[in-house]
């Protein structure tokens, strides 16, 4: 199963650099003054695209390949229950920047949040790959 390990692979560098873009581009959309609605729009919906159509899907699709990773090799460790534990607070981040974004759609201010969030996730990606790489407590 090299080509699960590999898809799971590629989609988890696609859905990371999504999450790592994501504060900069809605902290700017929101931190500018807005501009008229044709331009404001335009941005709004460059924004909504990425979310839906880049990191969502790359999400999901790192998530369940993840998942027949695990089932078929049955692992089961600590560090496993930890890092799954990590993703799930990843996946709120996830979540968190899809509200952020409507909010910008409303007008709304989410400058402070979207860096807030950004800040919280990238100790939280490094600590993901410390325990992919190190699997500290598993057997040798």
């Amino acid at each position: 199963m090299p080509w699960l390990k590999l898809l799971h692979i590629c989609a988890v560098i696609l859905w990371c650099g999504a999450l790592l873009y994501l504060p900069l581009a809605v902290a700017a959309a929101g931190g500018a003054q807005r501009r008229p609605v044709a331009l404001g729009a335009a941005d709004d919906e460059i924004l909504r695209a990425l979310f839906v159509w880049g990191a969502t899907p790359a999400a999901l699709l790192a998530i369940a390949s993840g998942t027949l990773i695990f089932i078929w090799h049955g692992t089961l460790g600590v560090w496993l229950l930890a890092k799954l534990a990590l993703v799930a607070l990843l996946v709120l981040g996830h979540a968190s920047f899809g509200l952020l974004i409507l909010r910008l759609e409303r007008g709304q201010p989410a400058r402070h949040a979207a860096l807030g969030v950004g800040a919280l996730l990238l100790p939280l990606l490094l600590t993901i790959a410390w325990l992919v790489l190190a699997q500290p407590g598993a057997r040798p």
